[in-house]
């Protein structure tokens, strides 16, 4: 038996915490399913895929302490169309558990506990806090760049570490690479440089979760170099590691000058868009020529048709005509939440590099290509 009662939007916001994690397509039917555990007035609900653990505690009133696995997308289903306040959960013997509020009653089958894969209990020791705020914006300007390229398993997440008293983020698909810098600051904890790590695009994308709402800081703890652990409030993240070399990626960044643009954000992004209407699976190219004072955007697509644009700049160095995939200017650019960028093209062999004027500490790094009337 096991029996307790909890808030609705608790519930539901808990269980929806965990979507991401289990597995949609998996032949170990437990991995649909999450662990509810319900003891001394909360429900602790338990998640994962065998690479990453998500384990997090709420509170509700507990009648008869237990635990149940049931499957966590029908369960977010069920929650999400029940339309009362407290929702009355109770397992039977048999491992069915009753789902109850006001005249709404759901019965599912559940899986018993015991054939639960162990989550590891997180010891207190080794954690360093960092500004959430910050961490969320770090992951916001790589993670579009994480290479889905399986064949490259280095380059399917994103490159963390620390040195000198600034944290980096790096991302890479070998098209373009985005790179992010913060100081750390004074009221972080962490002490020393720290290797670098690679945290799974799967991974990051539960952190970045994890750091949208809630305490100002999150806590981080390295294990063994084999995985990640993320605390905050009363929710754990564990997520396993990537084992394998990342590229020198600074060998990538350019050392000379090239023809570099000012432009405003807004503008040069609306213009892109529109560019971005011409783009198909087989084409998604756009023409940036400078010359005059004003920067020529066009796009031509012969299955879709043609469009242009031009807008006012103000630039320094020679006229140029470089091709870039649309939609990763579009990306570099998107996260940049100042008003003033910079475009500097190297011509139709060089990296194009998009970093904001007023604050330099990122940059996103776009290989040229080419267009079809080269």
């Amino acid at each position: 038996m096991m029996e307790f009662s909890m808030d609705r939007n608790l519930f539901l916001a808990g269980v929806q915490r965990t979507l991401g994690i289990v597995e949609r397509k998996t032949t170990i039917p437990i991995l649909n399913n999450i662990l509810l555990s319900a003891g001394e007035n909360k429900v602790r609900m338990v998640a994962t895929d065998r690479e990453i653990g998500l384990v997090a505690d709420y509170e509700a009133a507990v009648k008869v302490p237990g635990e149940i696995t049931v499957a966590a997308r029908k369960l977010s289903e069920m929650l999400r169309e029940i339309e009362g306040d407290v929702i009355d959960f109770k397992k039977l013997d048999n491992n069915w558990v009753n789902i109850t509020c006001d005249k709404v009653a759901y019965r599912i089958p559940g899986i018993p506990a015991d054939d639960y894969p162990e989550v590891v209990e997180e010891a207190d020791e080794g954690f360093f806090r960092m500004k959430s705020d910050m961490f969320k914006e770090m992951i916001g300007k790589t993670m579009f760049a994480i290479s889905t390229d399986e064949m490259r398993p280095g380059l399917n997440g994103v490159y963390f570490e620390c040195k000198g008293g600034k944290v980096g983020m790096v991302a890479t698909d070998g098209h373009r690479l985005s790179i992010v810098t913060m100081d750390i600051g004074d009221e972080d904890s962490i002490h020393g440089d720290m290797e670098g790590i690679i945290i799974p695009r799967k991974g990051v994308s539960e952190i970045r979760k994890l750091v949208e709402d809630g305490n100002e800081y999150i806590e981080m703890a390295i294990r063994d170099r084999r995985a990640c652990v993320f605390k905050k409030d009363s929710t754990i993240l564990r997520v396993m590691l990537i084992d394998a070399d990342y590229p020198d990626y600074k060998k990538v960044m350019p050392k000379d000058d090239g023809t570099d643009i000012h432009i405003d954000r807004d503008k040069m992004l609306r213009s892109l868009k529109r560019m971005s209407v011409m783009s198909s699976e087989r084409f998604s190219g756009v023409k940036i020529e400078v010359s005059g004072g004003k920067v020529h955007l066009s796009s031509i697509n012969p299955d879709v048709g043609e469009a242009k644009d031009e807008i006012d700049i103000s630039y320094q160095g020679e006229n140029m005509t470089v091709g870039y995939n649309v939609r990763y200017l579009i990306d570099a650019i998107d996260v940049i939440h100042e008003d003033t960028i910079s475009l500097m093209m190297r011509g139709k062999e060089g990296p194009g590099v998009i970093q904001p004027i007023e604050n330099k500490n990122y940059m996103c790094i776009v290989m040229p290509i080419k267009l079809r009337e080269e």
